[in-house]
């Protein structure tokens, strides 16, 4: 098995708290950036689904929060979706240091909305393996 997609972030200064760590709703921001990255990466940007409609939304997140981050530390944040039957999929992340240090674990239920309809598409994963010439970076 391949490794999952990845990408750097060097923590902010701007980004902690009084206590000098990473700020909790800062790894939510973290999340959200890899999502759209692997997005990119697989040439489904907002361009793209827009055209088609659609667009990504995030129904629930449970972050479990491991050891701290503190500014200037680098990290990977890891993005890979996690596919079964039906209108919704899960989105499940890492936030590493460099050194193999988990900081926290993010997983997300996630779906493809109808932007006219209002209403989740009935298939996401056929939306997903239709809009991109890269279908291995969200494991299809």
């Amino acid at each position: 098995m391949s490794e999952p997609f990845s990408v750097p972030v060097t923590v902010r200064g701007y980004e902690t708290d009084a206590l000098g760590h990473l700020n909790q709703s800062v790894y939510l921001q973290y999340a959200e950036h890899a999502r759209w990255c692997i997005l990119q990466a697989a040439g489904v940007g907002p361009a793209e689904l827009l055209a088609k409609g659609v667009g990504p939304v995030v129904l629930e997140t449970n972050i479990r929060y491991v050891r701290e981050l503190r500014a200037a530390d680098e990290v990977e944040v890891t993005c890979a979706f996690e596919w079964g039957e039906g209108k919704t999929f899960r989105v499940v992340q890492t936030i590493r240091k460099t050194d193999g240090t988990v900081s926290a674990e993010v997983a997300s239920v996630g779906g493809l909305m109808d932007l006219t309809e209002r209403r989740l598409v009935t298939d996401p994963r056929g939306y997903f393996r239709a809009l991109t010439d890269e279908p291995q970076l969200f494991g299809l």
